[in-house]
């Protein structure tokens, strides 16, 4: 069994395999999205294929929707040459449910797969003809926050970037650059209504999506590379909409056990491979089978009946409530409480740190304790319901393979967001003490004790990737095991616990520092304090 178009054939042997088959006429769909595209993606990921592409195929499934959906990368070529196309675009879904079950689903939906590469004439010229269509309703985004920064975690704007804007749209180099000549095209073919939609985990997602361009489209028309009517279309007209939108669906990396699985069903070619920018993928995502898109409802070229597929439309203050809600209180807190804590604790899976009853007891602090008399009710999905999910079905799923050391990624640019605003609303209640907490300042003392790159039993640590890493460390450089002195840790830590960048706030002037500093005290004392104190401070 191949997973191609010739291998999906064999209809039978997929079927008497467990395999849900796409319910269309492939063929048919495929001409009819070239020949009138509505959906275009940018970025490859796997994260695409478990949600944006399974949505397209249940649309497809269900009739509701005649073409499929049309995948560009604008980062990664590989992922296009040496996965999409040598399987004809077809992948295979493997969801993972907390009850043990297991849905396996051949993905067909993905009609063409295109690189978005400049230097490439043919890759770029059917770009140019994609959004030139007057069918393409929308073009959606899962290109990762930093995709829509114009400058690296230092603040230095990339060559790519300065090129572009000094040169114009005719030969762009970077991303948006790329992106905003594809929208100017458009505007030359007609002005035809698009909405551009980020589907990024990150908060205003739209609002940053804008503001990139902006740059671009700006800076071309002070310069006059770009005619005077393209700013007035492109951000100002209504005629391109940046809907925010808030996504929610864990799909770590491809496994081994979910790769096994797959080849005892006596599927070929599943090896996956890892593309020179260090990108991990294969012919098959795992995923869990919760998921969540809740989406402003600014088409302005009409849409999809993606409603069918589940997404959730509403308007933007409902879009960026249920945001605030998912990040600041019912999840991403309690996912960096298990990350940085579960790397001390020597754990590499997520769901096995569900077992440990002091590691739930204080994400239940964090979240029902803690979280809640401050969260933000979007109405349109209910908080306490949201985490009881998180909590029962999402995190102890053992057939999830995700790790702690991969949420520990950046923790840095986190914090300022997951707690920072909870801080923020007990300063500001009249009922609330910001002093009732300990959940939250705990968790921000274990990650300076992560900091020190030494796990709980004094073993080395390997730290996760951080921007920040490098400036970080000289603060917690000097401290051991064994040795606590106050005034030290103060003397030290201090002027990081005052940086609102990383915070949120400023956490001397909120008064909580004290508690922070004594927390990360405690966590020194020897082997094995890290688990004396979580299990103090989370009763």
């Amino acid at each position: 069994m191949k997973l191609d178009a010739e291998g999906l054939k064999n209809t039978g042997a997929w079927k008497e395999k467990g395999y849900a088959l796409p319910e269309y006429d492939r063929e048919a769909m495929a001409a009819e999205t070239k020949k009138n595209p509505v959906w275009l993606h940018l970025g490859a990921g796997n994260i695409f294929r478990a949600f944006q592409a399974n949505a397209a195929q249940k649309m497809l499934n269900e009739g509701t929707s005649k073409t499929g959906i049309i995948v560009a990368d604008g980062f990664d070529f590989e992922i296009v040459e040496k996965m999409y196309r040598p399987h004809d675009n077809y992948s295979i879904l493997v969801t993972l449910k907390a009850n043990g079950s297991i849905e396996k689903t051949v993905i067909g939906s993905i009609a063409e797969s295109c690189m978005m590469d400049s230097a490439n004439e043919e890759e770029f010229n059917r770009m140019k003809e994609i959004f030139r269509s007057p069918s393409l309703q929308l073009v959606t985004f899962t290109i990762t926050e930093k995709g829509y920064s114009l400058v690296d975690g230092k603040g230095v704007m990339s060559d790519a970037v300065a090129k572009d804007l000094n040169e114009g749209w005719k030969e762009p180099a970077s991303y948006i650059g790329r992106l905003t000549a594809l929208l100017y095209e458009r505007y030359l073919a007609g002005q035809y209504p698009l909405a551009l939609v980020s589907m990024d985990n990150c908060s205003h997602n739209g609002e940053k999506l804008h503001a990139a361009l902006q740059a671009y489209v700006d800076g071309w028309s002070e310069k006059g590379f770009v005619e005077k009517g393209f700013a007035e279309y492109a951000l100002h007209s209504g005629k391109v909409s940046y809907p925010w939108t808030m996504i929610d669906k864990i799909t770590p990396r491809p496994d081994a056990s979910v790769e096994a699985m797959l080849q005892k069903d006596a599927i070929e070619g599943l090896e996956p491979i890892i593309t020179s920018y260090k990108t991990y993928v294969a012919p098959f995502v795992n995923s869990e089978e919760s998921e969540y898109l809740v989406i402003e409802d600014d088409f302005p070229n009409g849409r999809p009946h993606l409603e069918d597929a589940g997404f959730m439309f509403t308007d933007r203050d409902t879009v960026n409530k249920v945001e605030r809600m998912k990040v600041c209180t019912c999840l991403n807190p309690l996912h960096t409480a298990l990350a940085v804590l579960g790397c001390l604790l020597g754990y590499t899976k997520i769901s096995e740190e569900m077992k440990d009853e002091d590691l739930v007891r204080l994400i239940k602090k964090i979240g029902y304790v803690e979280g809640l008399p401050v969260v933000t009710d979007p109405k349109i999905l209910n908080p306490k319901e949201f985490i009881d999910t998180v909590i029962n079905v999402r995190v102890p799923n053992p057939f999830m393979p995700d790790t702690p050391q991969r949420i520990a990624t950046d923790t840095s640019q986190k914090l300022s967001i997951r707690y920072g605003e909870t801080m923020k609303a007990y300063l500001a209640s009249d009922t609330l003490d910001i002093h009732s907490l300990t959940g939250i300042p705990f968790v921000l003392a274990a990650w300076l004790r992560y900091l020190m790159g030494v796990d709980d039993q004094g073993n080395p640590l390997e730290l996760s990737p951080d921007p920040l890493m490098e400036s970080l460390k000289p603060y917690v450089e000097g401290f051991v095991l064994g040795k606590t002195d106050a005034q030290e840790i103060s003397n030290k830590l201090l002027p990081l616990l005052k940086n609102k960048q990383i915070f949120g706030l400023d956490l001397e002037e909120a008064g909580i520092s004290e508690e922070v500093l004594s927390m990360f005290g405690e966590m020194l004392t020897g082997k094995g304090a890290v688990r004396r104190a979580l299990h103090q401070y989370s009763l």
